[in-house]
């Protein structure tokens, strides 16, 4: 089971999901598990997800469609947040956040000239934290996107074929949670 919360609404067809609540709607289809989705109780506000002679991969699906659900609800409602912090000892790494925060431009990383551009996932936007020096904040709706936009922040900047114990430079997730601390 899964309580809808107050404010969200949620349309199931067909194995196809859509959660809408304060920052948007999201949208994912569960037609490729054997997957039982519907509105549940006095006044609908639970939903239902059961599976009919499932194994133990089939039962371990279905919580995996739970806690799918789950993060669109909290997405909707309170938006994902994941902070990196920008790590150098001795050449300063310098961010452009482009096109709205859409585009992130990391250059003079390890005092190369190269400019390393990274691409952000559809409803996820970057920004530079207005509190702390050398931190981006990345927001979305949807976790899966949110997040592999900040391990793509990450990724682009990895230490090849040096000591990763000498060399720290890079970036690196700080802290990850929610705008609406609730």
């Amino acid at each position: 089971f899964v309580k809808i919360p107050k404010g969200g609404e949620v349309e199931v067809s067909g194995r196809v999901v859509k959660v809408t609540g304060k920052y948007g709607t999201l949208e994912r289809n569960f037609r490729h598990l054997p997957v039982v989705i519907e509105k549940y109780g006095k006044k609908q506000t639970v939903l239902k997800v059961e599976i009919w002679f499932g194994l133990s991969k089939h039962l371990a699906c279905m919580r995996t469609v739970c806690s799918h659900i789950e993060n669109m609800f909290t997405g909707v409602m309170k938006k994902f947040e994941y902070k990196q912090r920008l790590v150098y000892s001795h050449f300063p790494i310098n961010v452009n956040i482009l096109n709205g925060g859409k585009t992130v431009e990391i250059r003079n990383y390890l005092g190369e000239k190269c400019v390393r551009t990274v691409m952000m996932y559809p409803g996820v936007t970057c920004r530079k934290s207005e509190q702390t020096k050398d931190e981006l904040i990345i927001e979305g709706v949807d976790i899966d996107n949110t997040s592999m936009s900040a391990a793509k922040i990450h990724q682009s900047c990895l230490c090849k074929k040096k000591d990763i114990r000498k060399f720290l430079d890079g970036i690196y997730e700080c802290e990850s949670g929610t705008v609406d601390k609730e």
